[in-house]
Order: structure tokens, then sequence, then C-alpha cells
């Protein structure tokens, strides 16, 4: 039995965003000769990337997936990393006006 650490990017179809799963393949030889590929995620085992890959951003299930080490070779796909929201509070440039007055 062999393993094989494989990193596959993906890309959402809806929203466009793109990110990277990694899976650890065990490959099997069988009795017969023929070898079996078994996909793990976390230790547990799923289904091949090529089915069932939902978007984590929005939940779509219409997914692209790249070649292994697509993203080091197209670094401007990659997303941006995001910054710490603003704690400012936002203020109106217009005046209060009182409530209890009419418009």
């Amino acid at each position: 039995m062999r393993q094989d650490h494989r990193t596959l990017p993906f890309e959402c179809r809806s929203c466009m965003h793109v990110w990277e799963e990694d899976y650890l393949v065990r490959l099997v030889d069988a009795r017969d000769g023929t070898e079996t590929e078994i996909w793990l995620q976390g230790g547990v085992p799923v289904p091949p990337p090529s089915s069932n890959v939902v978007c984590p951003r929005c939940g779509c299930q219409q997914t692209a997936m790249f070649p292994a080490g697509y993203l080091a070779r197209h670094p401007e796909l990659i997303p941006a990393e995001s910054r710490p929201a603003d704690d400012t509070p936002l203020r109106s440039p217009v005046p209060a006006r009182n409530r209890w007055l009419p418009a």
C-alpha cells in the first residue's frame, strides 16, 4: 500500500471563489492485480474530488477542478487575505433630527 498527498485547487462557477483542498490517496493492490485508490480527507474516506465538491463560500455544487500545482503557476487566482473589520463607528454627515418635530 502506497500513500500520496495531493493538494487540488477548485473554482466555484457561481461566485468564482478559488480554494484548495488536501487529500491523502491510498493506493491499494487488489488480489487480481488491479490498483484501487482510496481518497481520505482528515483521515475519513471521501468520494473522489471529481464529484460532490461544494463551494465553502456559497454552497454551490457547480465547481471546476484544476490540475495539482495549478495555483502555484497562476498566483493571480489566489484570493487576497481578508482584512479585519474596521471598529470605527459609522457617522452620517446629515445632522440628526429630533423625532418629536414634524419633518
